[in-house]
Parts: structure tokens; C-alpha cells; sequence
């Protein structure tokens, strides 16, 4: 299937429809982590699946890799202005699931769901 470089909706599922990437986007969406904490977060990631997904997000300047000259280095990740601006879409797809699927988060905090529960017009 061709992709339409001029259609916003394909240049956006080129970004974020790569396994895992909205779920990585969704746990950066609260400040900033480490690796080790994203892939704890993850379960079930492989550490170069995640390499990969940050290191696409950051080519894609969705999410920013910060360096810190300590010993042992210290690496931090953070969503830019261009990956903070995906997280309406989260929350989006968040009230869809529980309003269409009945999907809830379990005990997982969703850092990302801060709004108050949205009223449905019946």
C-alpha cells in the first residue's frame, strides 16, 4: 500500500502506529524517565525493541534523549513539544476504549488521564 506523503492522517500513522510507540509516548507523557524505567513500565518490550522505538521517535523529533556526564552516565528521556502535542490523542483513544470496549487500566496508573471523566450526551 502506497503512503500519501501529503495526507496528515498517513504522515501521523507513519509516527505513532509502530508497536509499542503510543505506549512509550503514553509513559513519557508525565515527565521524563530512564530506560530501565520504560522497559519496567513495558512489560513484555525487548530492550531493542524499545532502542528502537526511542531511537525512531527521536529521528521523528517526537522525544528528545538527554545525556548527563556522571559516572555511570546517566540517560534520560523526554517528549518534545512535537510528542507532548500526540497526547490528546492518547487520552482520546483512553475514553474511547472505555466508552466502546469497556477496556479499563487495571491498578496501572494512566499519567496521561488528568481530565475529568467526559459526559456523554445520551
Amino acid at each position: 500500500m502506497a503512503i500519501d506523503d501529503t495526507c496528515p492522517v498517513c504522515r501521523t500513522a507513519e509516527i505513532v502506529c509502530g508497536k509499542w510507540t503510543l505506549l512509550v509516548i503514553r509513559d513519557l507523557a508525565d515527565g521524563r524517565s530512564r530506560f530501565c524505567e520504560l522497559e519496567r513500565s513495558l512489560a513484555g518490550i525487548s530492550p531493542r525493541t524499545l532502542s528502537l522505538r526511542l531511537r525512531a521517535l527521536e529521528e521523528e523529533g517526537v522525544v528528545e534523549r538527554q545525556t548527563f556526564p556522571e559516572v555511570p552516565p546517566r540517560v534520560e528521556y523526554v517528549l518534545t513539544p512535537k510528542g507532548r502535542a500526540l497526547v490528546p490523542l492518547i487520552e482520546d483513544m483512553r475514553a474511547y476504549g472505555r466508552q466502546w470496549l469497556g477496556a479499563e487500566c487495571g491498578d496501572r496508573l494512566d499519567p496521561v488521564d488528568r481530565r475529568a471523566p467526559a459526559v456523554v450526551a445520551a
